[in-house]
Parts: structure tokens; sequence; C-alpha cells
């Protein structure tokens, strides 16, 4: 895929501050990770995938955590607050997508809905409830929710995970509207694709790239590292004013509408 050359450096200083990141061991998650780590922030990721944990970075703390699993959630919001003193930024990026969900309604399998519901949405609910109750305490804090692409606009045969992920902008702006008066800020991401596992397993589950850069604007696909310098920037207060809404990270995708194959002739 044509991703072009890397970035230069982009800085933010989040010195001190205590950051939980969900999903934290690969892909977009990871990249969000290393670059708070880099910005001086504390950093908690929180992960099922112990494996790709241990190559976490130096200065990286891991947590063994399933979001779909209210206890455990409230767990590692503990472990920050303990460890660090406190929660100042929460980044809800856990999401699972098996290749054998991309199918019509009809053939749904009840073990990948249910998987995709716990994870992609309560999971999100879990961690904010837990770390909101912190940060209302600092009355300070920011959360942001890794929605989709495919949550403003979808294609054919992804039943759940673009409905899931709709929701997943709701509950933003829901809660950045419930929280506005208290110090918090709550927002969204929604990526375009980027070139991760979850999108790679995508591609190939769908047949292979199928001309997936062309179909952006620019003409490429994303990079997990831009994300999180979008994630890093709505954290800072530099976007001090901005909450209960989205910043779509996709190259132009949503506004060409091109998420969805041409049909057949």
């Amino acid at each position: 895929m044509n991703i072009r050359r890397p970035l230069g450096s982009v800085q933010y200083d989040h010195s001190g501050r205590v950051v939980l990141v969900t999903g934290g061991c690969n892909g977009i998650g990871r990249a969000i990770c290393e670059a708070f780590a880099a910005s001086g922030a504390h950093v908690l990721c929180a992960d099922v995938d112990d494996r790709a944990a241990a190559s976490l970075q130096p200065g990286i703390s891991f947590h063994k955590t399933d979001v779909s699993r209210e206890e455990e959630c409230s767990r590692v919001v503990d472990r920050a607050v303990a460890e660090f003193g406190g929660l100042d930024i929460l980044v809800n990026n856990a999401a699972i997508q098996p290749p054998s969900s991309y199918v019509r309604v009809e053939d749904i399998r009840s073990e990948d809905y249910d998987r995709m519901l716990t994870v992609n949405l309560s999971g999100y609910l879990y961690m904010a409830k837990y770390a909101l109750r912190v940060m209302r305490e600092q009355q300070s804090g920011v959360v942001v929710n890794i929605a989709s692409g495919q949550g403003h606009r979808t294609a054919r045969g992804v039943p759940v995970y673009g409905p899931i992920k709709a929701a997943n902008l709701l509950q933003a702006m829901q809660w950045g509207i419930e929280y506005a008066r208290e110090g918090i800020r709550v927002v969204s991401v929604s990526p375009g694709a980027i070139d991760t596992p979850l999108v790679r397993a995508s591609l190939d589950a769908q047949g292979g790239e199928h001309e997936l850069a062309n179909r952006h604007p620019m003409g490429r696909i994303g990079r997990p590292e831009e994300i999180a310098h979008a994630v890093l920037w709505l954290s800072s207060s530099a976007a001090s004013f901005i909450t209960a809404t989205d910043l779509s990270v996709d190259g132009g995708l949503n506004a060409f509408g091109a998420f969805a194959d041409p049909y057949p002739n």
C-alpha cells in the first residue's frame, strides 16, 4: 500500500499526566501509547494480549484487561490511581472485528455479535464509568473514544461493526454534554482505513486490498501514528474548547463517500 514517508516530529507536552489506553498492545492503540510516552506521560496499557505486551517499549506499564468484563475495567482504573495518583486521559480503543463477521445480517453468528457488542460498546461504557468517577473528583480529565469512519457511513457485509461504531460516536457526545461543566471533555476520533492488523484481517476476509488506497482522496491509507497525533492534540490544552464532538482522520474518505464498493453491473 502507498503509505509514503514517515511524519516529522510532532510534539505535545503531556509531562506527568496519567493516560490509560485500552487495546494498546497493537495497531492504533500501540501508536497512541508510544506517542503519549514520548510526550512525557505515565502510560498504562490495558489489553488482553499479554504476548504483545512483552514488546512494549520501556516506560509503558501493562495491565491484562478484558474490557468486556466490568470488574476488570474497575481494577485497571484503580491501578492507574494507585500507581500514578490519578487519571487524566482515558483512550477507549479496544475493539474487535472478526473476519467471520463480514456477512449479511441474516448470517451473523450470535457469538460474533455478542463478543463485538461487549468489547466494542460495553467495554467503552465500563471503562468510562470508572474513569469518569476519578475525573469528577479531580474536576478534570479527557476521554477519547476511537470510533470509525464506518460509524458515519457503511458498506455491504458489516452489519454489526458499523452500527456499534456509530454508538461510540453518540457515547462521546452524550458523555461530553453530561460532564461539560465539571472540567471533563469527551471526544471521539473516526479513523479511515489505517494500516493495522485489524484492517489487514479485514482486507484478507474481503479478498485483498481491492484498491482500498485509491478510494481515499489522498490516494493512500493512513498510519497509526497519524491517529495518535490527533489523539494527543485533542487531549491537550490546545483543544480546550472541544468536547462532545468527533474528528474524522480519514484522508477525506467519508467526505468522498467511498466506503462502499460499487454495485456490480
